[in-house]
Order: structure tokens, then C-alpha cells, then sequence
């Protein structure tokens, strides 16, 4: 079901959990999206008693498991869930937290994991990391048994999902951009490197590329170590003094 939830507070005033939250806003901060959510992690564990704790960041139109709890290094960054999928992807559909003190799996949006034990926990509490008016991710509180999340309870994880959305998705696209930065200075070296191949062996772009992988296979080092170890080589050599 679908609860009647009070809207995320700001005032740090009536509770002083609520001044706790500004702080967790400063300390992940520009950091890595991977620091960024396991202080989240800790931060809402910390809040509100659980036996299980997920953090599903959204990449496009789907939801990636990024964080967890308890350990599933396995299904971290593997499982994923469709846009409407699941309780969780209701809840990033609809922007809107769900609340089941008992008997989630009865649930007609529950989804069966079959990995996860946590597929057997009684109670659920859902929140949507949101900025903008987007939402960028969805939090997942869970216990084994049942369990009545307090207005309060609710209320802070719903304040946490409304004030760290944006670091969520400043620290994935800083974590995309760097990706991309680091594949196009692999791409740009590796080319580099299958030239220097060519030109010394007389050989065509295809026969170059084979042997670079061939030395990364057996030298069990990667494309750009090897392509880079090519480039240094041919610049040394470059640099020699004939006797």
C-alpha cells in the first residue's frame, strides 16, 4: 500500500536529527559517487533501524543497485530494474515513497529476486532520491520483521532523499565524464601505439592491433599499459645519439 507520507521537513528546529541532514549534504560533496552513497548508506542506517539497506541510482530509463548494506558485491552494479518495475521502480515512476509494515511480498508491485534473501523481508520503506523534480535514484529500507515505520522515521529518510539527489547525480556524471575521458586516452594512445607497429613492421592496422592485444594477453597487462610501453619505446629510441 500506499501511504499518506508528511512532506519532506527542512526546519532543523523540531527535530535534531534534521541539522544531522545538512551536514551529510557537505561531506559528500564532490565526492566520488561510490563515497557519496555509502555515506548515504550509513547516514540512513544510522536513522532508522533496518536489517537491510539499498541504494539504486538511475542511468538512463533503468535502476542500478550501486550500494547495499549487507554484501552482494555480485549483484552491486549488475542488477537493474526497469522504470516501473518492482516497488522500487514504481517509486521512481511515480516520485512518491511506499510504505509496507508487513507482508511486502504480497504486494502487487513487489518483484521476486531469487539471490536475494532479502526477497523475504516482512517490511519496506521506498523513497525516491529526487533533484529538480527528477528523480536520479530510489532508497530501500528493509526488516525482517514486521515493522511500523514512525511518521518521524519516514519523514528523515524522505528529507535524505530530497536533499542528496543532487550529489547523487553530480557525482554520477562526474564518474560518466571521467570514464569517457579515460576511453578516449586509451583510444588515442592504443592508435598511437598500432601506427608505431605499422610503420616498424611494414604491417597492416589489423596485423598491428592483433599483436598489441596478443603482448596485453600475455604479458597480463592492459591495451593501454602495452600501447603506452610501444609509444615510451619508440620516443626513446627517437632520442638516441647515433655512435
Amino acid at each position: 500500500m500506499t501511504t499518506g507520507l508528511p512532506a519532506p521537513q527542512h526546519r532543523t528546529d523540531e527535530d535534531p536529527a534534521f541539522g544531522f541532514l545538512r551536514e551529510i549534504v557537505r561531506e559528500v560533496s564532490l565526492a566520488p559517487l561510490h563515497e557519496v552513497l555509502n555515506k548515504i548508506l550509513a547516514f540512513a542506517t544510522n536513522l532508522v533501524e533496518c536489517d537491510s539497506c539499498f541504494i539504486y541510482v538511475r542511468e538512463e530509463d533503468q535502476l542500478v543497485l550501486r550500494a547495499s548494506k549487507n554484501q552482494h558485491p555480485e549483484m552491486i552494479g549488475r542488477l537493474t530494474l526497469k522504470l516501473g518495475e518492482g516497488i522500487t521502480g514504481w517509486v521512481a515512476r511515480h516520485r512518491e515513497p511506499v510504505v509496507l509494515a508487513s507482508n511486502a511480498w504480497k504486494d502487487s508491485r513487489f518483484k521476486v529476486f531469487s539471490d536475494l534473501p532479502e526477497d523475504r523481508f516482512e517490511s519496506f520503506l521506498s523513497v525516491p532520491l529526487v533533484t529538480g523534480g527528477r528523480v536520479v535514484g530510489v532508497i530501500n529500507l528493509q526488516n525482517r520483521g514486521p515493522h511500523d515505520y514512525s511518521s518521524r522515521e519516514i519523514s528523515l529518510i524522505s528529507t535524505v532523499g530530497a536533499l542528496v539527489g543532487a550529489e547523487v547525480e553530480l557525482a554520477r556524471l562526474k564518474g560518466e565524464n571521467a570514464e569517457l575521458s579515460g576511453l578516449l586516452e586509451t583510444r588515442t594512445v592504443v592508435e598511437r601505439a598500432k601506427g608505431i607497429v605499422q610503420r616498424s613492421l611494414g604491417i597492416s592496422e589489423a596485423g598491428a592491433d592483433l599483436i598489441l592485444r596478443e603482448e596485453s594477453r600475455k604479458k597480463n597487462k592492459s591495451l593501454k599499459e602495452v600501447a603506452e610501453s610501444v609509444v615510451v619505446g619508440d620516443q626513446t629510441k627517437d632520442r638516441r645519439i647515433p655512435a
